[in-house]
C-alpha cells in the first residue's frame, strides 16, 4: 500500500503561514476548500485569505496572508523572523499579564486585545468545522497553552494568548489543521531547526530568541546555528511542530514525489527565508502474518434457529470475541445442521469455548491458534444535503479503496436511488481527499 509521507526543511525558519503556505503552495487546489473552512469558525468568520506566488530571487514558491473584512487591510502575520529585526511583530503567547501595550508595534488595526484559551477551545468546539480540524486545531493550540504555562507558572486552563490570540494567528493554526486533514499524510518529520539569536520586541518588553515558549516546545528536537539571528521560529510554527512531528529526522526508502517553498517576508543574509516541503509515497510490503486469532468451532444439530440467533448475539458481545459466523451444513444421517465458528482473543480462548458450551446445545468445541493477516483501514465521511455518510477506507496491495455503509443507505428507498447517491457520494469523498483514493 502506498502512504503519504511529508518532511519538513526549515531552511529560513518555521512559522505558522510559513507551514501553511508550504502546503497550499504544493497542494493549491485546496485552496478554495480553505477559504470556505474558515467562515465556519467564530472568531475568525470575517477573515478571508490569499495565496500570492512569491520569488526571492532564487527560489520560487507561495506565500499565505490574511486579510479581515472589517478591517480593510492585508496583514503579514505570525512572522516573528519576517520583518526587519528591530521591528518585528511577535506572536508569543503571555499568560497573566497586562496587555495594554500601545507601542507594540503588530499592525492590526489596535487588535491587541487577548483571548483566554479556553475560549478559543469553546469557539472551536461549536464551530462547524470537521471534526478532525477541530482536534487537530484543539492540539496545537493545546501544546502552546502547555508551553505558556510552564513559563508563567500557571495551568494550561488559565493561560491567555496575547498575539496567538489576534485573529490572524488563530487562521494561521485553523488553516494548518485543516489542511493537515485534507493532506491526510500518515507520518510528518522535521529536519534541523535554526536556533536563531538576539532579542525580540514584545508588548512586555525584549525576550531573548529563541522565546521562552519556543524553547519548551522544541524541547527534544535537533537545532542547528546556521550564524543568521533573529527569531527564526515562532512559538506558533514550534507548537505545529511539537504536535505534528512524532519523527524528528526523515527515515529512508522512500519515493521522493513532490516539493513546494511556503515563504516569509523578510529577507535573510545568504539563505532564503523558507519552509520547504517534500512529499514523499512508501510503499509499504504487506508482512505474511500480522497477529493470532483463535478459532472455535463447532456443529449444532437439536437446537432451534431462534435460540441460536440468541446465542450467536451473546457471543458476538463479549469483548473478547472478535466476530461469530455460521453457517447450514450436512451432519450424519443426513441431518441439517449448523456450523458455528468464533474468532476470539487467543489469551482468552478457554472463557469463550466455556461461553459457547453454555450457550449452545453442542457438547464439544475445536480450538486452534492461527496466523492472520489484516489491512490498514480508516474511517472517514462526506456531507451531503445535511446528512453525514459514512466511508471505510482499507488500504490493499494494488491500493487503497472505499466503501459506503451500508447503513448510511438505509433511509434511501428504492434500488435505483441508493445506486445513484452511492455514485455521488464516492465522488464527493474523492474530490475531498484529492489524490490519495
Amino acid at each position: 500500500m502506498t502512504l503519504l509521507e511529508i518532511h519538513l526543511d526549515p531552511v529560513g525558519g518555521m512559522a505558522g503561514d510559513m507551514f501553511v503556505a508550504a502546503l497550499l503552495d504544493l497542494r493549491p487546489d485546496l485552496n478554495a476548500g480553505l477559504q470556505a473552512a474558515l467562515k465556519l469558525c467564530p472568531l475568525i468568520e470575517n477573515i478571508e485569505c490569499k495565496l500570492l506566488p512569491h520569488h526571492d530571487g532564487v527560489l520560487t514558491g507561495s506565500r499565505f496572508k490574511v486579510h479581515h473584512a472589517e478591517h480593510g487591510a492585508d496583514h503579514p502575520h505570525d512572522h516573528n523572523h519576517h520583518q526587519d529585526h528591530h521591528g518585528q511583530h511577535h506572536d508569543h503567547s503571555h499568560a497573566g499579564h497586562d496587555h495594554g501595550h500601545a507601542e507594540h508595534d503588530r499592525t492590526r488595526a489596535g487588535h491587541h486585545d487577548h483571548v483566554a484559551w479556553r475560549d478559543i477551545r469553546d469557539a472551536l468546539n461549536r464551530s462547524a468545522l470537521d471534526g478532525e480540524t477541530i482536534r487537530h486545531a484543539t492540539g496545537v493550540f493545546e501544546k502552546l497553552a502547555e508551553a505558556e504555562a510552564k513559563v508563567h507558572g500557571t495551568t494550561p486552563e488559565n493561560v491567555a494568548f496575547h498575539e496567538v490570540g489576534a485573529w490572524d494567528s488563530i487562521a494561521d493554526i485553523v488553516s494548518a489543521a485543516w489542511l493537515i486533514t485534507q493532506v491526510g499524510a500518515a507520518a510528518w518529520s522535521v529536519g534541523p531547526i535554526p536556533i536563531g539569536g538576539g532579542r525580540v520586541k514584545t508588548a512586555h518588553g525584549l525576550l531573548p530568541v529563541p522565546a521562552p515558549a519556543t524553547v519548551h516546545l522544541l524541547k527534544d528536537f535537533d537545532v542547528i546555528d546556521d550564524g543568521i539571528g533573529g527569531e527564526r521560529v515562532t512559538p506558533t510554527g514550534a507548537a505545529i511542530l511539537a504536535y505534528l512531528c512524532k519523527s524528528k529526522t526523515a527515515p529512508g526508502h522512500r519515493a521522493l514525489k513532490g516539493s513546494s517553498h511556503g515563504f516569509g517576508t523578510k529577507r535573510l543574509p545568504g539563505v532564503s527565508n523558507c519552509l520547504r516541503l517534500l512529499a514523499f509515497e512508501r510503499r509499504e510490503e504487506l508482512s505474511a502474518f500480522n497477529g493470532t486469532v483463535a478459532v472455535l468451532e463447532c456443529e449444532i444439530d437439536d437446537q432451534t434457529g431462534e435460540d441460536i440467533a440468541q446465542a450467536v448475539a451473546r457471543l458476538r458481545n463479549r469483548p473478547d470475541v472478535r466476530d461469530v459466523v455460521q453457517m447450514p451444513v450436512f451432519g450424519k444421517k443426513g441431518r441439517m445442521m449448523t456450523h458455528l465458528q468464533v474468532l476470539a482473543d487467543p489469551s482468552k480462548s478457554r472463557d469463550v469455548a466455556a461461553a459457547i458450551l453454555d450457550e449452545t446445545t453442542t457438547i464439544g468445541v475445536r480450538a486452534v491458534t492461527v496466523e492472520r493477516m489484516t489491512l490498514r483501514r480508516e474511517e472517514d465521511s462526506v456531507e451531503h444535503a445535511g446528512k453525514i455518510y459514512a466511508f471505510k477506507l482499507v488500504d490493499r496491495p494494488s491500493g487503497r479503496t472505499a466503501k459506503l455503509e451500508a447503513d448510511s443507505l438505509a433511509s434511501t428507498p428504492g434500488a435505483a436511488a441508493r445506486r445513484s447517491l452511492r455514485r455521488l457520494l464516492e465522488g464527493l469523498l474523492k474530490q475531498k481527499r484529492g489524490d490519495l483514493l
